[in-house]
């Protein structure tokens, strides 16, 4: 087979895979602009509800690009048929089915030691080419990952907001993820990452690996922010209070879930999140006279 026709019989595999005509895919590829919305949003403290800025007092921005009609259909089969059946090391949390911000904090409960830090600008930082770089050391075919990148980035890197740029950015962190695994099997540290917040913990104290830890991040290109980097016992990790002998939701959380219960609502997304909390705790029932026995929340 010459080279043009395993270029034209790739690029018929991918159509198949993603369930539309050749022609539909060249025109979508040919017109994304068509097929994405943008919009620039504040960056919120999650602790005092306000916007976060520079040290310039700058307020920090995101830019959200989420596909939309053909081009969000064919994310999602990509996402569902080539992207989710690759397998990622357990220590990845965001993305990942049957995992949440509540799996990634659990490993960590009881530790003494906690180590976090956060990649800045995770998305964006992640060029077109290095996605494309990507699917090639996966083995799949220089025309084929030519399609894949194609219809998974814009204007020449990963979009925050379609369907399938977290499964993306988690392979292309994958080299990274392995080298820091390997680090912290060989030093006793649990190691997870939930998206971009990285979590490291021990009952040793590891503080001089922790140079060594941020050198493999930064040497594989990822950029690091080091206000969000904390080196100390208590942390809260990916939004959940960790202890000693439990795992717990913030006091807004709780609050939050107070009222609920009180104004007897009918929908109850703090209660069940914080349910979805403790139960990883082992407690089969409610502290004694709680009276919220029927909500399985303990306060």
């Amino acid at each position: 087979m010459n080279s043009s026709q395993f270029k034209i019989n790739e690029f018929k595999k991918f159509c198949a895979i993603v369930c539309f005509k050749s022609d539909e895919v060249e025109k979508i590829a040919n017109n994304l602009e068509k097929y994405y919305k943008e919009w620039i949003e504040k960056k919120i403290d999650k602790k005092t509800g306000l916007p976060k800025k520079y040290l310039d007092g700058t307020e920090k921005q995101r830019t959200i690009r989420p596909s939309q009609k053909e081009l969000k259909l064919i994310q999602s089969r990509i996402k569902n048929k080539i992207l989710i059946p690759i397998q990622l090391p357990k220590t990845v949390h965001g993305g990942v089915k049957g995992c949440s911000n509540i799996t990634n904090a659990k490993p960590h409960q009881g530790k003494k030691y906690v180590f976090t830090t956060d990649l800045q600008e995770f998305y964006p930082n992640i060029t077109s080419q290095r996605v494309y770089e990507t699917f090639r050391k996966l083995n799949f075919s220089p025309h084929f990952s030519h399609w894949l990148t194609n219809l998974t980035t814009w204007k020449y890197e990963l979009p925050q907001g379609t369907p399938t740029s977290t499964h993306i950015a988690n392979l292309v962190f994958l080299e990274t993820d392995f080298l820091l695994i390997d680090l912290c099997n060989k030093n006793n540290i649990t190691y997870t990452r939930y998206v971009d917040d990285l979590t490291f913990s021990s009952q040793q104290d590891f503080q001089h690996l922790l140079s060594d830890i941020l050198k493999i991040v930064t040497d594989n290109n990822f950029k690091l922010s080091y206000r969000k980097t904390q080196y100390k016992g208590k942390q809260t990790i990916t939004g959940v209070n960790v202890f000693l002998n439990k795992i717990d939701a913030p006091d807004k959380i709780i609050e939050k879930s107070r009222t609920e219960i009180t104004e007897k609502k009918e929908i109850k997304p703090f209660t069940n999140y914080l349910n979805n909390i403790r139960k990883t705790n082992g407690r089969k029932k409610p502290a004694p006279n709680s009276g919220l026995m029927k909500e399985q929340v303990w306060f």
